[in-house]
């Protein structure tokens, strides 16, 4: 008997450390603020968690502290969720292309923004461009503080998209009648509902994919076709006198968005780094995340295992299975 339980715990050790290396490996990864990263974040959790059998540990922060993590390499953040790109071109030539302590996934989905109203509001006073913000009689529905100016939610802090906003509503020229804000997404969303109900005006920096298409009747307006010659966007982190400096009078060209990792991963769990170079979504799939996100109130690592269970044959091909 003796024997028979040292080679069964001879068996027991040898079956522990022949398990498949994946299986301890672990990921923290980084949750910027808007629906669609969250989304996809705890998308890439589910599948380390249920199908690889890693850790994941989600932390929040904004492109900055993310993409600097990612550059140390040191495990405190190792990959961000929603790179978009020209948006965050100044952190991907910065981490990328020159110091190449940071990997951009090669399988990215097609992102367009631009500025958007309610349908209502469009309709009722014929606002179908950008330009149109500028009327004064339009600029006076959009005034809820009283303060002469039309408020405009242009992004949430620390967004590169929020610094092309700003740099745009200037060069639109319609800082004499609108206001750009920046505020968390949340508040945006909250504003868009009131107003609606209230019969108000408010226009938005919007973006595909999003929730808010599922959430509300929207219309995104038109700008200028996008133009390179007229789209000259230097952002904070390249340049203090970035406002001064940047010109944008242009819609912006399509999205490239994709994840991006830290170089370091792929010696910490191999397996994982695997994966996130082979994932893949689409615009489509990233919406109806955000919409059962934030348009439902889900709990986002809800939405994504419920995700992972029904698509098994997506997941397989991630895997390389």
């Amino acid at each position: 008997m003796r024997t028979n339980l040292t080679t069964l715990g001879l068996a027991a050790a040898v079956g522990i450390y022949a398990m498949p290396a994946f299986a301890a490996e672990e990921v923290k990864i980084g949750v910027p603020s808007w629906t669609g990263a969250q989304a996809i974040a705890h998308l890439l959790g589910a599948v380390v968690e249920t199908r690889i059998g890693g850790t994941v540990e989600f932390v929040p922060g904004n492109n900055a502290t993310i993409f600097q993590a990612m550059d140390q390499g040191k495990g405190d953040i190792d990959v961000h969720p929603d790179v978009w790109l020209p948006n965050q071109e100044s952190f991907t030539k910065k981490y990328v292309d020159e110091a190449g302590t940071v990997t951009l996934s090669s399988n990215p989905y097609e992102g367009n923004q631009g500025f958007c109203v309610s349908q209502d509001f469009g309709k009722a006073n014929n606002i179908t461009d950008i330009a149109d913000l500028g009327r004064p009689d339009v600029a006076a529905l959009m005034d809820s503080d009283g303060n002469g100016k039309g408020e405009m939610w242009i992004g949430a802090p620390g967004w590169a998209s929020a610094n092309v906003n700003e740099v745009k509503t200037r060069d639109y020229g319609l800082l004499d009648f609108i206001e750009p804000v920046r505020a968390e997404e949340s508040v945006k969303t909250a504003r868009i509902k009131d107003s609606i109900a209230k019969g108000e005006g408010y226009a938005f920096y919007c973006y595909k994919p999003h929730a808010v298409w599922y959430m509300f009747d929207v219309q995104m307006l038109s700008e200028p076709t996008f133009d390179p010659a007229k789209y000259v966007m230097v952002q904070p982190s390249d340049d203090p006198d970035w406002y001064t400096n940047s010109s944008v009078a242009t819609k912006d060209a399509l999205k490239n968005v994709q994840i991006a990792w830290s170089n370091t991963l792929p010696d910490r769990s191999p397996a994982i780094a695997d994966f996130f170079a082979n994932f893949q979504v689409t615009a489509d799939d990233v919406s109806g995340f955000a919409y059962e996100i934030s348009g439902k109130g889900r709990d986002p690592a809800e939405v994504a295992r419920e995700w992972v269970d029904a698509n098994p044959d997506r997941v397989d091909a991630w895997l390389g299975l």
